[in-house]
C-alpha cells in the first residue's frame, strides 16, 4: 500500500522518484484539490517535478503535508498553519552549497547550519529544538528543553552555547521579516526567564557573603542577561538583589546606600544607554562610620559599555568572567 511506503519514511518514494499528487492525497486522506490548493496558496508544493511538469512529492514534502494536516485538524487557520510548517521545515533543510564547492562530510559538519529559517549558524544541535518549539509557541516542549539544557550543561554553558544563540537567531529572524516574529521572541524570552527562576530562585536559602546589586541603567530594558547572572550567583549561594529594567539614577543610589553592597553590576545593551559618568558616580558612593568608609566595586556589563569604561571600573567580557569576578569579591 502507498501509505505503508510513507510510514516507512518515504524510502520507496525517494527511490522511485517520488509520489504523485493522487497517491499523496490517498495517503493523507484528503482530496487532491486540497493538496493543490496548499501548493498554489501557501507554497507547500513538491520539491521536484518530473520532466519539468508532473509533481513528484518526496519524503520531506510528505512530512510537511502531514504536519499541515495535523495543524489544520487542530483548528489552526490554513494560512497560519502553512506559515508554521514552512518555518519548521526551513530548520531541517541545509543551505544549498555554491556550485563547485564540495559538501563537507558529516564528521566535519558536526554542528548544524540549520538551513535558512532562523539561520542558526554553527550552534549546537539542541538549538534547533528550542527554536522549533518557540516557533510553534509550544510552552510544554520549550520548558522541557530549557530545563534539560541547564541540567545537562550547567547554567553558564547552557546560556552561552545554547540559549543565547537561539535568542539571537530569533532576534535576527524578527529584524529581517518585518516584525512578524515578535511573539516568538517574547515567548522564548519569557520561558527562559521562568527556567532561570526555577533553577535558582532569587530567595534561595543558605546565602553567604556581601550583597551584590544588579540593575539595568536608565533607559535599558533588556533584563535577561542580568537574570542569568542573578541565577548563576544565587546558585553559588551568594546574596543578590536584582532591580531589573531601567532603574532611575535616584533609585539606584538609594538602593546602594541602603544595602551597602560589595559589588554593583550595571547592564547596558546599547551604547545609547551606557553612561560612564553614572558608573563613576555609583563607584564613588560611600557609607559607614567615619574613618571606616566603604565603597562598592562597580562592574559595567553588556555590549553597550564596549570602549566606554573608565579606569578602575572593570568590564567582564562574558557571563563566566562576570560570575568569577563577582564571586571573588562578594564571597569575602
Amino acid at each position: 500500500m502507498e501509505s505503508d511506503r510513507v510510514l516507512d519514511g518515504g524510502r520507496d518514494a525517494l527511490r522511485d522518484g517520488g509520489l504523485t499528487t493522487g497517491e499523496v492525497a490517498r495517503c493523507l486522506g484528503v482530496a487532491p484539490t486540497t493538496i493543490r490548493s496548499w501548493d498554489h496558496r501557501y507554497g507547500l508544493g513538491p520539491s521536484t517535478r518530473a520532466d519539468g511538469r508532473h509533481r513528484r512529492w518526496t519524503a520531506l514534502d510528505l512530512r510537511r503535508l502531514r504536519r499541515m494536516c495535523a495543524l489544520t485538524g487542530a483548528g489552526l487557520p490554513p494560512a497560519e498553519a502553512a506559515r508554521l510548517v514552512l518555518d519548521e521545515s526551513s530548520l531541517l533543510v541545509p543551505s544549498p552549497q555554491p556550485e563547485g564547492r564540495p559538501v563537507p562530510p558529516p564528521a566535519a559538519r558536526g554542528r548544524s547550519r540549520a538551513g535558512s529559517g532562523l539561520r542558526l549558524g554553527g550552534v549546537r544541535q539542541e538549538c534547533k529544538g528550542m527554536a522549533r518549539a518557540a516557533l510553534r509557541l509550544d510552552a510544554v516542549a520549550l520548558d522541557e528543553l530549557l530545563g534539560a539544557a541547564i541540567r545537562e550543561h550547567g547554567l553558564v554553558d547552557a546560556w552561552t552555547e545554547l540559549i543565547m544563540p537561539t535568542l539571537q537567531a530569533v532576534g535576527r529572524k524578527w529584524e529581517t521579516s518585518g516584525e512578524r516574529y515578535v511573539e516568538v521572541e517574547h515567548f522564548l524570552s519569557w520561558h527562559v526567564s521562568g527556567a532561570l527562576r526555577r533553577h535558582a530562585p532569587p530567595t534561595a536559602p543558605g546565602t553567604r557573603g556581601a550583597t551584590t546589586v544588579l540593575a539595568c541603567v536608565p533607559g535599558e530594558n533588556h533584563t535577561l542577561p542580568l537574570e542569568v547572572l542573578t541565577a548563576a550567583l544565587t546558585e553559588r549561594g551568594l546574596l543578590v538583589r536584582m532591580f531589573g529594567a531601567a532603574l532611575p539614577v535616584e533609585s539606584l543610589v538609594a538602593a546602594v546606600r541602603r544595602t551597602g553592597p560589595a559589588v554593583v553590576g550595571l547592564w547596558a545593551q546599547s551604547r545609547t544607554t551606557a553612561s560612564t559618568p553614572l558608573a563613576q558616580h555609583v563607584a564613588a558612593i560611600e557609607w559607614g562610620v567615619r574613618g571606616a568608609r566603604m565603597k562598592p566595586v562597580v562592574f559595567t556589563m553588556g555590549p553597550g559599555w564596549a570602549g566606554r569604561t573608565a579606569r578602575g571600573i572593570p568590564h567582564p567580557p562574558g557571563l563566566a568572567e562576570a560570575v568569577r569576578a563577582v564571586e571573588s569579591l562578594a564571597a569575602r
